[in-house]
């Protein structure tokens, strides 16, 4: 029997009795069996001590991408959890843009037997539509027996409004879940940057907020009209902040993310053409930074993701018209969020996607399975190749600024810790 003692770790759990005190953890065989001041420790005990060292319930991200199956160049699932488990995430909602697409249940349970043993816990989005093409809807109640936590096609816009219409209807008999990407395919044009300033300096073919504006207002007209529930993913503008909070007072069931770098970084950054900063949906300008980072504070926007994606150097290190969209973002997301956002408020955002998503929360008490994410708030540093995990390195928060450091997590009974 295994014996992990986290020792002096200040708890941040709005939902446990010691929510922000200073404890020990003792975890046997994955369960909290005591927290208290001082416990003492034996030498078979695994200790954790780390200076500033503070604790908070598992993180999630809504959205990854491990290419595997068919992209294992880009990134593989195995890497690809150690890498969220060294990035401080107890658990990832994986997205189906794989080769060949995970639209049926013989693929939902290939990529999740590859998950098997990880410390980190793989949830599986199927696909929404067959290829995710757009044309017919997947198997999605085979997919929901299978394991699939919700169906989406990644950053694919369903642009038939009576399928999106259709699929809200048919997943309400089994409780299921629609990630609605939002973006007008013929407004966006061959749009590849945020339509303003910067574009019209640099030359770049700009996408109208517009673009995604348009369908998030199609998409909760449509929910309004049929029930259900609905997750619109990455949102990237103010008016789509405006629509969404509108629904939500009218009582929908609607739920909304932002991706870590539309709220550290905006469109400025594109001033080299450096390839790393093309993003889907793009980078957009300051006050649309700063309005969505209010966005997160008063609640409109649920949860934030990484949005992690890897691309091969082939597919990114290019002319950037020709470059992919797409940045990696598991390594740098907490420690980006804490340069802008208070403390308490990342540890929020990073694990209210298990309540959209019926994940089960592990509160910090006694008795409970420790699924655990444990990090430090303090100093800062910058971000180099050198803290890349991940197969791919395309990120856009290289040489930027973070502040505090992810030490590891505890999950699934096995501790994983960096360095």
């Amino acid at each position: 029997m295994t014996t992990v003692i986290i020792k002096q770790a200040i708890i941040h759990d709005k939902t446990s009795p010691y929510h922000l005190k200073k404890m020990d953890l003792k975890i046997e065989n994955g369960t909290i069996t005591e927290i208290a001041e001082n416990i003492i420790t034996t030498n078979k005990d695994i200790v954790v001590v780390h200076q500033n060292l503070q604790v908070s319930q598992g993180w999630i991200d809504s959205s990854v991408c491990f290419g595997e199956p068919g992209f294992e160049e880009t990134e593989t699932i195995a890497n690809g959890l150690d890498v969220a488990a060294k990035s401080g995430f107890t658990a990832v909602m994986l997205q189906p843009n794989s080769f060949p697409v995970i639209d049926n249940q013989a693929l939902i349970k290939f990529v999740q037997e590859k998950a098997n043993n990880k410390a980190t816990t793989l949830y599986t989005v199927g696909a929404l539509t067959k290829n995710s093409e757009g044309n017919d809807l997947a198997e999605l109640f085979d997919m929901k027996n299978a394991g699939a936590i919700a169906f989406g096609d990644y950053k694919k816009a369903l642009q038939n409004a009576n399928l999106q219409k259709i699929a809200l209807q048919y997943v309400q008999d089994f409780d299921g879940l629609l990630i609605s990407f939002c973006e007008d395919e013929k407004l966006k044009g061959k749009g590849i940057v945020n339509e303003g300033v910067v574009s019209t300096q640099l030359g770049l073919k700009g996408i109208p907020a517009l673009a995604e504006e348009l369908h998030v207002a199609r998409n909760l007209f449509l929910l309004e009209y049929t029930g259900g529930k609905l997750h619109i993913p990455t949102i990237s503008t103010q008016k789509s902040i405006e629509l969404i909070k509108e629904a939500k007072a009218k009582g929908l069931q609607v739920s909304c993310s932002v991706a870590a770098h539309h709220l550290v970084l905006n469109d400025s950054v594109l001033q080299g053409f450096d390839s790393r900063y093309k993003v889907c949906p793009p980078l957009r300008d300051e006050a649309t930074r700063k309005a969505l980072i209010e966005a997160v504070l008063n609640n409109t926007i649920d949860c934030i993701t990484s949005d992690h994606n890897p691309i091969d150097i082939e597919h990114k290190k290019l002319e950037f018209d020709l470059a992919k969209d797409g940045t990696i973002g598991l390594e740098s997301a907490f420690s980006s969020l804490l340069t802008i956002l208070p403390l308490e408020v990342v540890v929020q955002k990073l694990t209210s996607a298990k309540a959209i998503f019926n994940v089960k929360e592990n509160s910090i008490t006694i008795g409970n399975k420790a699924e655990l994410s444990l990090f430090t708030t303090n100093g800062e540093w910058i971000f180099t190749k050198e803290n890349i995990l991940s197969k791919s390195k395309n990120s856009a928060f290289l040489n930027h600024k973070m502040k505090g450091k992810v030490v590891g997590i505890y999950n699934n009974e096995q501790l994983i810790l960096n360095n």
